[in-house]
């Protein structure tokens, strides 16, 4: 047992079960920068924490009822398939230097991206909207394969960098589905297609071998305690304020990430 990995397990799971994103976001930059995990391993084992401890919170959060399945199989149709070619180019490709500080990189951006997509989300729902009610029929046409290309943009970063399933995804379904999706529709449709994504991603590298079962299980340790008591609270606390603390801290962390490459 490592208190320091439990104490990070459980900060982060807080977060996620208040906010529902922040998994692959936060923990990954944590692994990189604070505990000094090659980036292989921080990716593949991030993707189980998020996925293990998102399960957990589902139940807290979501009642029946409240999934968008034909949004779910747009989603999966592109991320599954995205991400299957992404653990195939990443079996080929040589896990060299090169190849390490890509990876860290790549972590660095997706969570820069990820926090101005969360910054902007209410006026990308805005826009959504406005399209959605004026050029009703023309957004309709473009909304399934435009959701298989969030999808697949989606399962490309997830498999590269266990960030995004969660707020990036919510941001895009916010813009395609700006009346279809209530709050609580779209966070559980959210989190419905993430964890699939991020367990087919971990089994890939679990089989490339980027999967530390012990750094994972001491992570668990605190996660699964704390997303339940995040989960039960999310009603009682303003979203607003923790999402704009969510990026701020997002912010923070992928400029650290891109400044520890540079020197």
């Amino acid at each position: 047992m490592d208190w320091k990995l439990i104490v990070a397990g459980a900060s982060v799971g807080l977060l996620v079960g208040l906010t529902g994103v922040g998994g692959g976001a936060l923990m990954t930059p944590l692994l990189l920068l604070i505990f000094g995990v090659a980036p292989m391993a921080a990716v593949g084992t991030d993707l189980w924490f998020a996925a293990i401890t998102k399960v957990v919170a589902t139940p807290v959060h979501h009642r029946h009822g409240l999934i968008d399945w034909q949004v779910v199989r747009r989603l999966w149709a592109g991320s599954l398939t995205a991400s299957a070619g992404t653990l195939a180019w990443m079996h080929f490709i040589p896990a060299d230097e090169g190849a390490v500080t890509f990876l860290k990189g790549a972590v660095a951006v997706a969570v820069l991206i990820t926090a101005v997509a969360m910054l902007f989300q209410r006026r990308l729902h805005e826009l959504g909207r406005m399209f959605r009610t004026t050029e009703a029929e023309s957004f309709k046409s473009f909304q399934a394969p435009l959701t298989v290309v969030a999808g697949a943009i989606l399962g490309i970063l997830v498999t590269l960098t266990s960030v995004g399933a969660g707020a990036l995804g919510a941001v895009f379904l916010v813009y395609l589905y700006p009346l279809r999706l209530t709050p609580p529709r779209l966070i559980a449709t959210d989190i419905v297609h993430a964890v699939p994504l991020a367990l087919f991603a971990g089994i890939g590298h679990l089989v490339l071998g980027n999967v530390e079962t012990g750094l994972l299980g001491n992570l668990l340790l605190g996660s699964i305690p704390a997303v339940i008591v995040g989960a039960l609270l999310s009603a009682r606390i303003s979203h607003n304020l923790l999402r704009l603390l969510l990026v701020v801290v997002l912010f923070s962390v992928g400029l650290k990430l891109l400044m520890a490459l540079m020197t």
